[in-house]
């Protein structure tokens, strides 16, 4: 007796959406219009950041959103998507912004240059990232975490004290290849009102390296593999069981992931024109890293967005938010001193504790479960 192919089609018809755009997003869609409208919102301002908003610290914080969103995006392939707790995420991202610093440094301030660093700091993370991954990952979470930590840490003092090739505790300042400078001016009228210049093609080219960097890695947990990474996370001892070899799934994962965060790192130091120790092998960055992803949601990349959004904007102007208030308070007994900006870090760890209290599946996970009952 056959079956008929209705139900099939009827259960594959909502998690398989049609046209270009699913395509795009590998039929891995937002699933709820109240997400997609605030996606499409942060895309919206992101790309056209530098006509919406003048003076340089609103496109510095919009870069900055782009390049986390591509770093904890690559954070959530291995926490969210394959349940390994790495604190060693950092150190792709710190090799990322010294490959290009040092080659920009020393060999000039080419593309040429450019692409020689990237590109040795590509395969410097993909071997480093492989021997970690296979060495250390048939222990338990918990050493491999301790021993991704204490990698980490020992990369970062390294870092520091290899003064002749790092700078050491200064770090390199570099510069850019002529057409990312702010004095290069592609047009010679202003466009919509804005004099586009080097530092605004920079932005562009941090956003579509960004788009393209997280639109691959949808793609990678969307494909056959991501599909077996998840069946680890769920029951190793069951996908193992199954035939799939565990380890090395895992250490393709952890490569993968970190192939994406030295491109951060890159795009980082592109940006600022300097790298050292405290602005991308910091452990404070790495703990940054797991609040993105806690508050965005884990094991939805759309939560990398909403998560890197909010936190860097946070970062960027709860302290002058608070000023503000407490101004406006001043003459009030006790109220002007709890919300001075000084205590910007107690307020931003009271509203973290707040949103995982109220989105315990991260915002992106309450979005979608109000969407789908």
């Amino acid at each position: 007796m056959t079956s008929s192919p209705a139900p099939t089609a009827a259960l594959d018809g909502p998690r398989r959406p049609r046209g270009p755009l699913a395509w795009l997003l590998s039929f891995d869609t937002p699933r709820s219009w109240v997400l997609s409208v605030i996606l499409l919102g942060i895309v919206l301002c992101l790309g056209a950041a530098p006509f919406l908003f003048s003076g340089s610290q609103p496109l510095s914080t919009a870069a900055k959103i782009c390049v986390f969103i591509l770093l904890v995006a690559s954070y959530d392939l291995l926490l969210g998507y394959t349940g390994i707790v790495s604190f060693a995420h950092t150190m792709f991202f710190g090799i990322g912004g010294y490959g290009i610093a040092i080659a920009l440094e020393r060999l000039g301030p080419s593309w040429g240059s450019a692409a020689i660093g990237l590109a040795l700091g590509l395969a410097l993370s993909a071997v480093l990232a492989a021997a970690i991954g296979l060495l250390s990952l048939r222990v338990r979470a918990i050493f491999f975490s301790m021993i991704t930590l204490a990698v980490a840490s020992a990369v970062a003092v390294l870092a520091s004290q290899m003064s002749g090739i790092t700078g050491g505790e200064d770090g390199l300042s570099f510069q850019l290849p002529a057409e990312l400078r702010p004095a290069f001016r592609p047009f010679a009228e202003p466009v919509l009102g804005v004099s586009v210049n080097g530092r605004i093609l920079a932005y562009y080219l941090i956003l579509a390296v960004t788009v393209l960097g997280f639109l691959l890695l949808l793609r990678v947990v969307n494909s056959p593999f991501g599909r077996v990474l998840q069946a680890i996370r769920e029951n190793e001892f069951r996908a193992e069981a199954l035939g799939y070899r565990v380890v090395a799934y895992r250490t393709a994962a952890s490569v993968i992931s970190a192939l994406a965060a030295t491109v951060a790192g890159a795009l980082m130091a592109l940006w600022l024109r300097y790298n050292g120790p405290d602005t991308t092998l910091s452990f404070s960055i790495m703990i940054d890293i797991l609040l993105m992803v806690v508050i965005g949601g884990m094991g939805t990349l759309y939560g990398a967005v909403l998560g890197a959004t909010l936190f860097v904007l946070a970062q960027s102007y709860l302290q002058v938010l608070m000023g503000a208030g407490s101004a406006a308070l001043a003459g009030l007994p006790l109220l002007p001193d709890l919300v001075h900006p000084d205590r910007w870090l107690l307020w931003l760890g009271i509203l973290f504790i707040v949103s995982v209290y109220a989105f315990p599946g991260g915002i992106v996970g309450h979005l979608r479960k109000d969407h789908h009952p």
